[in-house]
């Protein structure tokens, strides 16, 4: 694995989502400060999700021939292939990819669709998110 990839900035986002996350808890739908706050989940879910799969790709650099077979891998792909090589278990891989679905489908959609949605993943996505940043940057200096 890469020795050098820098989780800073995804960890910060990790934080600011549980934040966001754990305040949005205290609103109703009514309130304008949920809207607020549903805003940020969101939007730190879909930076979260970008900045794995970079960091993620970084990761399993190491196991191809040349970094242009890397360049080549699509977003599941890259997580498929961390699973192969003992980096993230099946299910993560099965929940990576459903974190995908769930961006690609609601996407164009920032309304209730997208809180119906993607909200109920939340909880479990930080749990990935976190491990994800431990998994990549374990050899960081």
């Amino acid at each position: 694995m890469e020795s050098n990839i820098d989780t800073t900035f995804l960890n910060r986002c990790i934080l600011a989502l549980e934040k966001a996350n754990t305040m949005l808890a205290h609103y109703t739908t009514t309130d304008i400060e949920y809207d607020i706050y549903r805003s940020a989940v969101i939007k730190e879910f879909e930076i979260i999700l970008e900045q794995s799969g970079k960091l993620l790709k970084k990761s399993i650099r190491p196991f191809f021939h040349s970094s242009k077979a890397v360049d080549k891998l699509y977003f599941k792909d890259i997580f498929r292939e961390a699973g192969t090589h003992g980096l993230l278990d099946i299910e993560e891989v099965q929940r990576w990819c459903e974190y995908r679905d769930n961006r690609n489908h609601t996407s164009h959609d920032y309304g209730e669709c997208l809180a119906n949605n993607t909200l109920p993943l939340i909880k479990q996505f930080i749990v990935d998110a976190r491990r994800l940043s431990d998994i990549v940057g374990k050899n960081a200096n």
